[in-house]
């Protein structure tokens, strides 16, 4: 079983950065691919990045290539994203999620059971 705890969401103006994290729970953690989701209002969760269980592969989603990074700590048991050059566009709620592999991440609609309670993202402009 693995929880998942993400913290460091707040405002932030555009062109700001914010650094979220996501501390996860459990003995599973170093064996799993870890990835950041997001839902706007009104709109559908969407991809935003994944990493592989040894940081070694990484996806991004294009409307957040070159501005985001994601990066984990396998002894910390937390994964990161780091968010650069924000916009209004980025407002939005960010869920961390867990899964076996990073493909089950990636594919549409992801397929893990495992997901954080959220943290709010909110750009103005």
């Amino acid at each position: 079983q693995v929880q998942l705890v993400e913290s460091g969401g707040g405002l932030v103006q555009a062109g700001g950065s914010l650094r979220l994290s996501c501390a996860a729970s459990g003995s599973i953690f170093s064996s799993s691919a870890m990835g950041w989701f997001r839902q706007a209002p009104g709109k559908e969760r969407e991809f935003v990045t994944a990493v592989s269980r040894n940081g070694g592969s990484t996806y991004y989603a294009d409307s957040v290539k070159g501005r985001f990074t994601i990066s984990r700590d396998n002894v910390r048991n937390t994964v990161y994203l780091q968010m650069n050059s924000l916009k209004p566009e980025d407002t939005a709620v960010y869920y961390c999620a867990a899964a076996g592999l990073i493909g089950f991440l990636t594919r549409i609609p992801p397929r893990t059971n495992y997901w954080g309670q959220g943290t709010q993202v909110t750009v103005s402009s």
